[in-house]
């Protein structure tokens, strides 16, 4: 395969500019977002405390990397990472209310349904949906094409057959015994979809990328999706509420399939290795191009929030 070059020093520590795109993301959502003095402004509030309130922002920092692998400027990059974390931000807000997850807690801070209350944070989560498609819709640095693809890839990884599908999944599998493949179909859906669509929007912005980029990619981001979700199950048997920002047992307290209540810890950490395994397989070709994915993933597996 013919790789794009790199153009950070291969010898570059990703980590060293983590820092520096989390504040570009979270400065692109700031001024997307409404400020909290314009009408509504409680709702504008409600939109800016679920989207600003911290959070690790793995999903941009996944766009960042892949853009880096495949040299994407950081200014077209920005669209997709800043569309994606506000459609996460929107699913976060509709699994804690008390028709889901029922939880208090959200990056150590009150839920945004306890912040405000239930109706604003229905009516703050929906209007962070479409403010995403407005921020691809309107960026003057893509064209026509690079919209369509975005909004095609996005849609899919938040819709019925994504995110949504596998919270729905989610749901009705409370108290019921899934086999392998049908936890790692509701995780792909619920967790991994979005997680895929961060590493695949880079591959939207360039042009005629080669089918085994494309591939590659596509199977490095569904594995490390995967890793990801198991890695926030086990965090909720062995984590704690100061560190995750969230309270902990509340998987095992609403009775939902996870893979450590299905088979372990010890079974749940060995699966979380073999996926990150193969993750780092699908970047070989790639070169040190991809050590910043690298990074990310193992990140992702290793980390206690």
């Amino acid at each position: 395969m013919n790789r794009q070059r790199q153009t950070e020093p291969e010898n570059a520590d990703f980590s060293d500019r983590t820092h520096a795109y989390v504040e570009r993301v979270e400065q692109c959502m700031d001024g997307a977002l409404p400020t909290a003095g314009l009408p509504p402004e409680r709702l504008h509030e409600a939109m800016r405390y679920a989207a600003l309130s911290g959070g690790k922002r793995m999903r941009p920092l996944l766009v960042y990397a892949t853009g880096e692998c495949l040299d994407i400027s950081p200014e077209k990059l920005d669209i997709p990472a800043t569309a994606i974390e506000l459609i996460h931000a929107f699913s976060l807000v509709h699994d804690d209310l008390p028709a889901m997850d029922d939880d208090d807690l959200r990056r150590g801070q009150p839920t945004v349904h306890r912040k405000f209350d239930e109706a604003t944070a229905i009516l703050a989560a929906d209007a962070l949906q479409p403010l995403a498609f407005q921020v691809i819709a309107t960026a003057e640095c893509l064209d026509a094409a690079e919209v369509r693809s975005l909004v095609s890839l996005i849609s899919q990884a938040c819709g019925s057959l994504g995110m949504t599908g596998g919270q729905a999944i989610d749901l009705a599998s409370e108290g019921r015994k899934l086999s392998v493949e049908e936890l790692a179909r509701m995780h792909g859906l619920k967790t991994g979809a979005l997680i895929s669509a961060s590493v695949m929007s880079a591959c939207c912005l360039i042009r005629n990328p080669e089918v085994d980029t494309q591939r590659a990619m596509h199977q490095f981001s569904r594995d490390i999706g995967l890793a990801f979700q198991i890695r926030d199950d086990i965090l909720d048997v062995l984590g704690e509420t100061e560190i995750i920002g969230k309270p902990v047992g509340s998987d095992q307290a609403q009775n939902k399939a996870t893979w450590p209540a299905m088979f372990g810890i010890e079974e749940s950490n060995r699966r979380c290795r073999e996926l990150l395994d193969s993750a780092m397989n699908q970047l070989e070709d790639f070169g040190p191009a991809a050590n910043p994915l690298r990074s990310l993933a193992s990140l992702i597996v290793e980390r206690v929030r």
